[in-house]
């Protein structure tokens, strides 16, 4: 029998490609979402789900005490960084204290590793491009967020000895991705306008710049990091390479979909203009994938999302600081 792996987050779009990577390789895998940017499809009918929230100690702690997990990967978080900054309780609530909740249980049964998705958003600006060893500088609540939990489980690891492994994933896309959230995920979101009829709408002049990850670049790696002794109690950058500007993304975008490109331009919202990161690091310790072009991705999620059809877009409910908010995130 296989070892037994907590998934938080497992019905999301990475956690639910993580899923299928860990039973692949012959994970026993209990999954915990509450579904609130998830769905319960996306998650493989091998893995045992439960719908709850990592805000719930009780239920946590249930859950360590009846399975007996040796490995966690924890993904659940909301991860709209420009939101973030007008539900700031709502971000550390859900993001940081949730956290710990799971590193509490962890601790307390023996977990033999704690995987945890962190983001490029612990850097911050002007580090180009974002490497390891350099200084984290979080311009925003989420990114605050994940340098804190970074930083409980270097603390965790020196008190308890229990072992961790950290990965700052960055813009990746593909299938399953939540394409009904206006806040995240601009490769949905543009595609759920083309989709809609509905102009492509970009923040600012455009130019700002990303690295656009392909899911099955990233969750595969992650998923065999356990086996690899040596990435324990390390953090890794993990994603594409090659940083495209959001008018480029949203061109290649409207290709993909088989339309004209209909941009319009919105006013510059506060955010870092350009972020990438190096991955020397994770092809040093466990190797990489093929590498998927940002052509041929968009081209697979764009089947995908032509399958899926256009989805309605809900607002946010619990705004805590409408100052400087949007205006196109007020919008219904």
């Amino acid at each position: 029998m296989g070892s037994k792996v907590l998934v938080t987050g497992g019905a999301g779009f990475i956690g639910s490609h993580l899923i299928d990577d860990l039973l692949e390789l012959g994970y026993n895998v209990v999954c915990l979402d509450d579904l609130s940017g998830g769905y319960r499809t996306n998650v493989s009918d091998q893995a045992e789900f439960v719908q709850g929230s990592v805000v719930d100690s009780q239920l946590v702690n249930r859950l360590f005490m009846e399975h007996h997990f040796d490995y966690v990967f924890h993904l659940a978080a909301y991860a709209a960084e420009g939101l973030s900054h007008f539900i700031r309780h709502f971000t550390y609530s859900t993001n940081l204290i949730g956290s710990v909740n799971l590193i509490n249980a962890s601790v307390k049964n023996g977990v033999k590793c704690f995987v945890f998705t962190s983001s490029i958003g612990v850097y911050g600006t002007n580090q180009l491009p974002m490497t390891e060893d350099m200084m984290p500088s979080p311009e925003d609540p989420y990114g605050i967020s994940k340098l804190a939990v970074e930083l409980d489980l270097r603390a965790a690891h020196r008190m308890f000895g229990m072992n961790y492994i950290v990965f700052r994933p960055h813009n990746v896309y593909g299938e399953r991705q939540n394409i009904a959230d206006r806040y995240r995920n601009v490769v949905g979101i543009f595609m759920n306008q083309v989709l809609k009829g509905e102009a492509m709408t970009v923040f600012g002049d455009g130019e700002q710049t990303r690295a656009f990850s392909y899911v099955k670049d990233v969750t595969p790696v992650i998923a065999r990091a356990l086996k690899y002794p040596k990435a324990y109690n390390e953090v890794f950058n993990i994603g594409a390479d090659v940083p495209y500007t959001v008018n480029q993304l949203a061109r290649q975008i409207a290709e993909a979909m088989g339309v004209q490109p209909n941009i319009v331009h919105l006013q510059r919202r506060d955010e870092v203009v350009h972020a990438y990161s190096s991955h020397q690091k994770v092809w040093q310790y466990l190797g990489a994938e093929h590498g998927v072009s940002l052509t041929a991705g968009l081209a697979c999620m764009a089947k995908w999302v032509r399958q899926c059809g256009a989805r309605g877009i809900p607002t946010f409910q619990n705004i805590e600081i409408s100052i400087n908010l949007p205006q196109v995130w007020l919008e219904d």
